[in-house]
């Protein structure tokens, strides 16, 4: 996938990527986020901007308060 670095990604669309991930890949949360964060930041925090970063982690969040159990 190919991301612009020009706009702010929400963290509905990080959440919602981050879920995808995680339904489809069955693995833990750590592992859920690795793979998010390596797919679409390359490892690098400011690949997409402070911005949407942020939104990561927030959807991050988001998704980890939801799946306790995972």
């Amino acid at each position: 996938m190919i991301l612009n670095k020009g706009g702010k990604l929400s963290p509905a669309y990080f959440l919602s990527y981050i879920e995808l991930v995680a339904s489809f890949r069955q693995c833990s949360k750590a592992d859920v986020y690795d793979i998010v964060f390596d797919r679409l930041f390359d490892r690098d925090k400011t690949k997409l901007g402070s911005a949407s970063f942020q939104a990561f982690e927030t959807a991050y969040e988001q998704f980890s308060k939801k799946h306790e159990s995972i």
